[in-house]
């Protein structure tokens, strides 16, 4: 059996920090992609590409600040295909955060965080669209939050995100409502866009390492392979069926019963198989319900269908 990716050319932003943009890039790349990685640690994206050339794949390192309109993240497509070849695949995976009172942001505050999370992967998009539809084929993936979906209330949950995630929590939504509407737009052209977002919060190398205190089986975080392999079924899945998504992670996976591998392809992660997800994401859900959020992954839209028994 093939590998999924063979051939095919992805660029994945937010690549350096060896967070969740790294676990994409080197799951695309155990799938066959020459990857380009982008993200403002040099050293950062030097570590993921020598991951991926150790594992016999190809990657190359393209440094860009999202945040500056002039720099190189204009020419990031084209760096892209100057490098490696015709570009299939784009994740968009880079992103500002931070949770604060509303009021407390100031104006370059907003810019920022907007110019990272929605102007950013607006321009990729556009370039990228181009090349698509000539070949007709292509793969769009926008990461975004639970900070993007509306809390419930009066009364509203007391904890994050319901309370200070006005910032990154709104450009998610843009980002989620371009999302649908570029899909829209590329429909029947042989390009899916999407996006993903963690069931929970996603357990990168940094907060897994000792001493860290979390661990996998903390109820709200799941391993970097469940948002990796998700990722990967929305990046080679059939664009008549598997767009305009707004998925979920783990109920993607339940969807699909796909079968979550390490990021090397090779091995499946104990305890995070289908069969095991239904009961993580019923644990999530009545942790939020807990803090004021009922329901949480009920959305009452198609796109992330609620497969748990709750």
């Amino acid at each position: 059996m093939g590998r999924a990716l063979e051939g095919r050319v992805a660029l994945v932003t937010g690549a350096s920090q060896g967070g969740i943009g790294t676990a994409i890039a080197l799951r695309c790349a155990a799938e066959g992609a020459r990857v380009a990685v982008s993200g403002r640690s040099v050293e950062g994206l030097e570590a993921c590409a020598a991951e991926i050339t150790t594992a016999g794949g190809t990657g190359v390192v393209l440094p860009a600040d999202l945040g500056d309109p002039a720099g190189a993240r204009t020419t990031l497509v084209a760096d892209t295909e100057a490098a490696l070849g015709p570009l299939d695949v784009l994740v968009n995976s880079a992103a500002v955060n931070g949770y604060r009172p509303f009021e407390s942001f100031t104006r370059d505050d907003i810019l920022r965080v907007y110019e990272v999370n929605v102007v950013a992967p607006w321009l990729l998009m556009t370039d990228a669209i181009a090349g698509m539809r000539e070949r007709g084929r292509g793969w769009i993936l926008n990461l975004t939050s639970f900070a993007a979906e509306l809390p419930w209330g009066p009364p509203f949950p007391t904890n994050l995100p319901a309370k200070g995630g006005s910032l990154y929590g709104s450009s998610k939504a843009a980002l989620n409502r371009l999302t649908v509407a570029v899909a829209s737009e590329c429909e029947g052209q042989g390009i899916a866009v999407n996006t993903l977002t963690p069931q929970a919060a996603a357990l990168t190398r940094r907060l897994a390492s000792s001493g860290s205190g979390f661990s996998f089986d903390d109820a709200m975080f799941e391993p970097l392979e469940t948002m990796a392999e998700a990722a990967l079924a929305l990046v080679t899945g059939d664009p008549e069926l598997l767009t305009a998504r707004l998925a979920f992670s783990l109920q993607l996976l339940v969807e699909l019963q796909r079968p979550v591998r390490d990021l090397a392809g090779r091995d499946l992660v104990a305890g995070w198989q289908p069969a095991d997800l239904v009961a993580v994401i019923d644990r999530q859900s009545e942790l939020l319900a807990s803090r004021g959020w009922p329901a949480a992954f009920d959305f009452r839209r198609p796109h992330s269908p609620n497969l748990s028994s709750g």
